[in-house]
């Protein structure tokens, strides 16, 4: 069953990424490499590479893997780089940046998936990724300033938390807008205590929200 994995990671990689224009080498390769199928419940793992979001359970989804691949490539990251993750939920995202060999921290606010997607994360072996359960609102000062900072859910506005914990020069990648509606994909790149932004793609990611009811 391995080996099935294997070729529907390439082809994902020859059929959904390359043709949209994805051609960082090092992204490539952890598309490639990372097994998507064991960050998806059991019972979607035969999807796990199918060009399309999939739930993971609590209301939560897994992004489709050009945009996963995507985010990580406009953030330009370098090994050794430290990266905050906004909203771990399975735990995929943070694979691929630890494949990238970044020092990764992640918040998930829905505690079950962060003790999930933690011990996913052991499982496969990505030793560099800190899970923490909390509020991403209020990112992980303890470990700022991050040279880039990547958010999985959409808020109504940029967090000002979260610049302040960038360092200078650092980037951030944050889906912006309204609960239920076409979001705005940005890329913020912070200039000492000023920042700039750049709107990317429309996109549509689950909420960020302080708690969960």
């Amino acid at each position: 069953m391995t080996g099935n994995y294997d070729l529907k990671r390439n082809e994902m990689v020859d059929r959904q990424l390359i043709p949209r224009g994805i051609n960082s080498p090092t992204v490539l390769d952890a598309m490639r490499n990372v097994p998507r199928h064991m960050f998806v419940p059991e019972d979607m793992q035969s999807s796990a590479y199918d060009d399309s979001p999939l739930p993971i359970g609590l209301g939560q989804t897994i992004s489709q893997p050009y945009i996963v691949a995507y985010m990580t490539e406009q953030l330009n990251l370098s090994p050794g780089m430290k990266v905050l993750e906004i909203g771990t939920g399975s735990g995929y995202q943070a694979a691929i940046l630890a494949h990238l060999r970044c020092e990764v921290y992640s918040i998930e606010l829905l505690e079950e998936h962060a003790e999930r997607a933690g011990e996913v994360l052991a499982a496969c072996g990505y030793e560099s990724v800190s899970v923490r359960h909390g509020n991403g609102y209020t990112g992980w000062q303890d470990e700022a300033p991050f040279d880039a900072i990547l958010v999985t859910a959409a808020p109504d506005s940029i967090p000002p938390t979260l610049i302040h914990q960038l360092k200078d020069g650092g980037k951030m990648m944050i889906p912006v807008g309204e609960v239920h509606a076409v979001q705005s994909l940005k890329l913020l790149v912070k200039d000492d205590e000023s920042y700039i932004t750049r709107e990317l793609l429309l996109v549509r990611f689950v909420p960020m929200v302080e708690d969960y009811l």
